[in-house]
């Protein structure tokens, strides 16, 4: 078509996505990240608990690469073994929230009706209340920690990944493969396993990942309450609880474990959206 005799401006090709690049560098940034935290007994240059009375909210320095706290402890160690309880208590909760939402969903998706109304309702309970409250009021019935704080944001994501699989189990159980599947007799748990599942799980894996760099943030916030990880294991939102009174005296006591979290929520973060690309190349969920 063209306009006043002049031709049309030629479109420009939509710039080429490239998903696995985000997914190498987000996987890069997590396995240093987490090769980091599980070697943090021999990269720690000191004992995490070790107190120097000289030293108290020591500048950076040869000695303390990231200063001293409020204690006179490195810095530097405790963010490394922080890394180690916040990666550990924030992956597991969503792995554990998989373990029953994968399940649960892919049974609510495939055989719908009466069991899929059961299964809704039964998550959309648990969205009632906001997600910190929720972990507050599971806690304050089991008590603080890691495990209960895993348990606590294991259940707060559980509908979300649940959801996502009931509706990825919807479309792909209305696909011709899985109706003639069933009309050659295959058993309901043949048809789930190598058919619905399969093809139906990579939007749960693109929300997991996800899920995990907002899992962190959490543990951080509850741990920021001292309600997640409890002393004398250092985490990541315990040690900027710990400096907020000293922030202008001392601020690399924040900023350090600010900078810690930052980097492993942007890590979750890139790999979660080279895989959204990877499963969703035309960008039709956008």
């Amino acid at each position: 078509m063209t306009t006043l005799g002049l031709p049309a401006a030629p479109r420009r090709a939509p710039r080429p996505r490239r998903p696995g690049r985000l997914i190498l560098l987000g996987l890069l940034a997590l396995l240093l990240l987490a090769a980091a935290a599980a070697a943090a007994p021999w990269l720690a240059p000191w004992d995490p608990e070790e107190m120097d009375v000289i030293g108290v909210m020591g500048p950076p320095s040869a000695a303390h690469p990231f200063g001293s706290d409020v204690m006179g402890r490195d810095v530097l160690s405790r963010v490394l073994f922080a890394l180690r309880a916040s990666l550990l208590v924030s992956t597991s909760a969503v792995l554990l929230s998989l373990l029953v939402a994968i399940p649960l969903g892919l049974v609510a998706g495939y055989f719908g009706r009466w069991v899929d109304g059961a299964i809704s309702r039964a998550l959309d309970m648990i969205l009632v209340l906001p997600a910190m409250l929720l972990a507050i009021t599971f806690i304050a019935i089991l008590g603080p920690g890691s495990t209960v704080a895993a348990l606590a944001i294991a259940v707060i994501y559980l509908p979300i990944l649940a959801r996502v699989m009931r509706t990825g189990a919807l479309v792909v159980t209305r696909n011709d493969y899985v109706l003639g599947a069933r009309a050659r007799g295959a058993s309901h748990l043949r048809v789930l396993l190598t058919h619905v599942l399969p093809n139906a799980l990579g939007p749960v894996i693109v929300q997991a990942s996800i899920l995990a760099a907002f899992a962190l943030q959490l543990e951080a916030g509850l741990s920021f309450l001292g309600l997640g990880v409890q002393p004398p294991t250092p985490s990541l939102g315990s040690m900027l609880a710990d400096g907020r009174d000293v922030l202008t005296q001392a601020p690399w006591v924040e900023i350090f474990p600010g900078l810690a979290i930052v980097a492993a929520v942007l890590a979750f973060t890139v790999l979660g959206e080279g895989l959204r690309q990877a499963f969703d190349p035309e960008g039709v969920a956008e």
